[in-house]
């Protein structure tokens, strides 16, 4: 699989702080990976410390968009019932103005019960909240593509909108990509067909990517749409040796067993992880996100560049 093809993608809530995330960015904008992205999570899972604590995805991606000036930068994914559907589209659109339209947005109807209770956020039954994203899919795409000039309306379930004029607008038009993920058989796929420009399968193996993704092109086909017009992509930890020594000394710093991660992950030496990705990138996956989980490891990403990449 290709540099540009390649995705590093960080879970700050486990510990890191704005100096952390944007040392491994632009290490990865030098390098050349494709994109650099973050969770939206306001709570630390496991057994870390998570120090120095949360931070808000859209702000570290604003900032980032000042301190980088290639790589493509993104949410993996945004939960639904962290904001208000007109507020993200205001933060979203100037944070594609602050990059030079770069930003990628994945949005999802989240899942995580004990942030929300952490930090005041609602958190209503799953089909609500399926209910709120897909509002919020219709009010932010709306109002992104408003032309100039021209008001947006909107009737909804759980959200309406009056005679807005969907301003900002953001750089890139219609607007930034959407992302939508899972493995859902019925509510995801749809979403997915109408409203994503891509469709990512998070931690699951070959044969779970090619199923949804199935789901997904059929989908499409059901509302008239190209198949192929969506962009298929993966998501999986990494964890990269030059021999087995150092591939067991990166699992022991992510708190990993290096058997489990080799039968979940991007996982062991140089050849066993360009192996996986090819077998991936076989299956259609046009797009790999890799879940780097120690950030303090810069010589990690030296090594996926110029040893696993383009192999």
């Amino acid at each position: 699989m290709q540099l540009a093809d390649l995705a590093v993608f960080t879970e700050p809530q486990q510990g890191a702080s704005y100096d952390d995330l944007l040392a491994v960015a632009r290490r990865a904008e030098q390098l050349g990976f494709g994109a650099f992205f973050r969770s939206d999570h306001y709570l630390k899972m496991g057994s870390v410390s998570g120090l120095p604590g949360p931070s808000d995805a859209l702000v570290s991606l604003a900032a980032l968009a000042r301190d980088t000036s290639r790589i493509r930068l993104g949410t993996l994914v945004c939960s639904a019932t962290f904001r208000h559907a007109g507020v993200l589209a205001i933060s979203a659109a100037q944070i594609d103005q602050m990059s030079g339209g770069r930003l990628e947005l994945g949005l999802g109807a989240g899942w995580y019960q004990q942030e929300h209770d952490a930090y005041a956020i609602p958190f209503p039954a799953l089909g609500h909240r399926f209910d709120v994203l897909e509002d919020q899919l219709a009010v932010v795409t709306g109002l992104w593509s408003t032309p100039a000039g021209d008001t947006f309306s909107y009737e909804g379930k759980t959200l309406s909108v009056k005679e807005s004029p969907g301003l900002p607008k953001p750089v890139q038009q219609p607007g930034p990509p959407i992302i939508i993920g899972g493995r859902g058989p019925k509510r995801t796929p749809r979403l997915a067909a109408k409203y994503a420009s891509e469709f990512n399968v998070p931690f699951g193996s070959v044969e779970a990517f090619v199923e949804a993704s199935a789901v997904v092109r059929a989908a499409c086909e059901s509302i008239g749409r190209d198949p192929s017009s969506l962009r298929y992509t993966a998501a999986l930890v990494v964890a990269v040796g030059r021999d087995e020594a150092e591939f067991r000394r990166r699992a022991a710093a992510i708190g990993r067993e290096p058997d489990e991660l080799r039968a979940n992950g991007a996982a062991g030496t140089v050849d066993e992880v360009v192996a996986t990705l090819r077998r991936f990138e076989e299956a259609g996956v046009q797009r790999m996100y890799l879940q780097v989980l120690d950030l303090s490891d810069l010589d990690h990403l030296d090594l996926i560049a110029t040893e696993v990449a383009g192999k």
